[in-house]
């Protein structure tokens, strides 16, 4: 455990503890800034004070900082797509998760992209400003610093990145195009599904377009104008297009599949520093590519 000291300046006052707590160093985040005050391991002139408290400039700060702040670098044999001093675009093979849901949990894709040098953002999911479910693959995002991870969560937020993805989906969409908007949000019966059933929930928006009508399925394209949790497999289902092999929200097992048929393929953004558009894919990987024949060969 190591302690920061430090004056709160005149240029603070009347700003939020936390929002000032995580421009320390060391810190670096608003989440690890707001769990530092709320487990009571910063002072304000030596008294514990609520997240929303208003400094008036002049105080004395004093954080208990972890002595191991953000996750070991493991290296994983992952796929660059794109590299360069600001950014990385990794194409994640499926079955692996994103970031860690405790300590105990190792070996995940964060892990992987601290031994390729992200940064900036939540210190135990280093550079990731999207993400891919543990058995949906694809074209994944990455900063390598803060002001990296500033800028393209930023573009996100205004939807300047656009994401695509393939799907193999049971049933006929009703037109060659459509968008769906259903608000999604935690199940209000089931904590482990998310579906528009909720009591909490956010503005999803997913198009898809016909790709490749085959019998009983489709192959659909899919872009999200935004990024829920389990978004385009809660609202394929809930049109009636569930998503081949996926065991949640679709048809497990469908044509001999281990997991979902959804592969993020495309990823358009602007560099959020030279200006360059990018524009990347990825081919479909060898499960899915081979699955997508044996539906071809069954219609």
């Amino acid at each position: 455990m190591a302690r920061h000291r430090s004056r709160v300046s005149d240029a603070d006052a009347g700003r939020r503890l936390d929002a000032v707590v995580a421009e320390l160093p060391g810190v670096g985040t608003r989440a690890l800034a707001e769990r530092l005050v709320v487990g009571r391991a910063v002072l304000v002139d030596g008294i514990a004070r609520p997240k929303s408290h208003r400094l008036a400039g002049g105080e004395e700060l004093e954080v208990d900082l972890p002595g191991e702040v953000g996750l070991a670098p493991i290296e994983l044999p992952l796929e660059v797509v794109f590299e360069d001093a600001h950014l990385l675009v990794v194409d994640k093979p499926a079955g692996l998760v994103v970031h860690p849901s405790g300590p105990e949990e190792r070996a995940t894709l964060a892990h992987g992209l601290v031994a390729l040098g992200a940064a900036g953002g939540d210190p135990e999911r280093p550079g990731i400003v999207h993400r891919l479910d543990r058995d949906t693959s694809g074209l994944l995002a990455v900063a390598r610093s803060p002001e990296a991870h500033a800028r393209l969560t930023e573009a996100i937020g205004d939807r300047r990145v656009e994401r695509r993805y393939l799907a193999l989906v049971r049933g006929q969409p009703r037109s060659r195009t459509g968008r769906i908007t259903a608000p999604i949000g935690r199940d209000r019966r089931d904590r482990t599904r998310h579906s528009l059933d909720t009591a909490t929930p956010r503005e999803a928006v997913t198009w898809f377009e016909l790709r490749e009508p085959l019998g009983e399925r489709a192959l659909l394209e899919i872009r999200l104008e935004t990024g829920r949790t389990h978004q385009i497999r809660v609202h394929l289902e809930a049109v009636g297009l569930p998503v081949c092999g996926d065991p949640t929200y679709g048809v497990a097992g469908d044509l001999g599949l281990e997991r979902q048929f959804l592969h993020a393929h495309r990823l358009r953004l602007v560099h959020p520093f030279t200006g360059e558009e990018l524009d990347l894919t990825s081919p479909l990987p060898p499960d899915l590519a081979a699955a997508l024949e044996r539906a071809r060969e069954t219609t």
